[in-house]
């Protein structure tokens, strides 16, 4: 695997891959939530403020990150992971309550260009090939399943072994866009939740990769045992996966429960 600069790598590794150090544990309800969650959970957020006074900290990272964290017991009292199969062996282990594990979202990935670069993303999956794209960023897929999705694309489109020479690795998706909103990569493999925010949306272009070249992107919730905060998190659980939050999960392109494939 070609790595990227080992800033940016102490950067994700700082961020991602130790649970929050606090004093004591947080008067509101902490969150694990996969990188692809950012911008609709921090809209969510605003709303649930709304509802609620139990305030929400998020957690973002890597599904594989995060559920390691929890199986090693980080504060959490929910994770939203972007694979259903790390929040089925948590339950299993005994580290989430398994009456309530839910799927809340199916995903989706997008190639993403920066529209200063001038590349014409409307060619799909070919433009990975132009001698102009020199690195191609997806995110590390041993522990991202948006990177799984992502090499899955590239297998079943016959490309990967063109590709590979060009692939750089983030730790989870939203750090795999960063490489390419900062130049250090051309084109990304990204999800289709980061490509819709407003911002991103604004600075770049995307096209959707075909689902029938990946695996479906099962996410999958449940409540961490250990919660000291049990039914504050089945209410934040319920809100997200209810006629408040589905709109906002809607509008960042998941396809929900009953809705999708």
């Amino acid at each position: 695997m070609r790595r990227v600069p080992a800033l940016l790598v102490a950067l994700a590794l700082a961020s991602v891959s130790r649970p929050p150090v606090t004093a004591e544990p947080p008067q509101g309800l902490l969150v694990a939530a996969a990188a692809d969650l950012r911008y609709a959970f921090e809209e969510l957020a605003g709303l649930w403020r709304g509802r609620t006074a139990v305030p929400v900290t998020f957690s973002f990272g890597s599904s594989g990150q995060l559920a390691q964290q929890v199986e090693h017991g980080a504060p959490y009292d929910v994770f939203f992971s972007a694979n259903e199969a790390f929040v089925q062996r948590l339950a299993d282990q005994g580290h989430i309550l398994p009456d309530t594990v839910q799927l809340y979202a199916i995903g989706r990935i997008v190639l993403w260009v920066r529209r200063a670069r001038g590349l014409d993303v409307g060619r799909g999956m070919a433009l990975l090939l132009d001698p102009r794209v020199r690195y191609v960023a997806v995110a590390n897929p041993e522990h991202a399943p948006y990177g799984e999705a992502a090499r899955q694309a590239l297998v079943r489109s016959g490309l990967y072994d063109r590709v590979r020479p060009k692939l750089v690795y983030g730790e989870n998706v939203s750090l795999t866009l960063q490489l390419v909103q900062s130049g250090n990569a051309d084109v990304g493999v990204v999800a289709l939740s980061l490509a819709l925010a407003p911002p991103v949306r604004r600075e770049g272009r995307h096209w959707l990769v075909p689902a029938s070249t990946h695996d479906p992107i099962r996410q999958a919730a449940g409540l961490v045992a250990r919660s000291a905060r049990q039914p504050q998190a089945r209410a934040f659980l319920a809100f997200v996966n209810g006629p408040e939050g589905r709109p906002v999960m809607r509008r960042y392109g998941f396809l929900l429960p009953g809705e999708g494939p």
